[in-house]
């Protein structure tokens, strides 16, 4: 401002109040900026390729990443994208530089193919390997703890990162494999 900088006293906020309730294709993770946990929410689309060979977009999610995911998802659990025009977003201008991610653009990509949204209330943490298994992430108490105080009420991670002891009013299913997600998620 013309004061001088302000701080963002809740960035989480900021990153996820323009949020769409029940829209298909939108998931939230939380990423570390430094120290500090951030809710963000990404955005995928599946659409129908019109032309030939399908487009492949994103924004602020490395592009080689997305066509390993996308293979991930083909393979390990039967989603097929070779038809099929694909767009990630991570909203806000972030770049998400780490693998903690993965689970929620698999979640949003998957939604989107399936036209079915996931809980607004609903956070995703892991990384997806090639086997389609779902690996823990670091610091987990405290991005648990900054979805929590963001009113979440369900955390989907790997089985094997879950705290001992989680946030109070925050059910934490453990999942391990992309397919196990995706059944509980659409029942698929």
């Amino acid at each position: 401002t013309e004061e001088g900088l302000i701080a963002v006293e809740n960035p989480s906020e900021l990153f996820l109040g323009d949020r769409l309730n029940n829209s298909s294709g939108s998931a939230v993770t939380a990423l570390l900026e430094g120290s500090r946990p951030v809710l963000i929410e990404i955005q995928g689309l599946a659409a129908k390729a019109g032309y030939g060979t399908p487009q492949r977009v994103s924004t602020g999610f490395d592009g080689r990443r997305l066509a390993l995911l996308l293979a991930v998802l083909d393979k390990r659990a039967g989603l097929s994208f070779s038809q099929l025009d694909v767009f990630l977003n991570v909203v806000g201008g972030v770049r998400m530089q780490e693998p903690a991610g993965d689970l929620a653009v698999a979640s949003a990509l998957a939604s989107s193919v399936y036209d079915r949204p996931v809980a607004n209330s609903a956070i995703f943490l892991g990384e997806v390997g090639l086997g389609g298994e779902i690996r823990p992430v670091s610091q987990a108490e405290r991005r648990l703890g900054e979805a929590a105080k963001m009113g979440m009420t369900t955390a989907y991670m790997a089985e094997r990162g879950i705290p001992k002891r989680g946030p109070r009013g925050l059910e934490i299913i453990g999942v391990r494999t992309v397919n196990d997600l995706f059944r509980q998620l659409f029942h698929a």
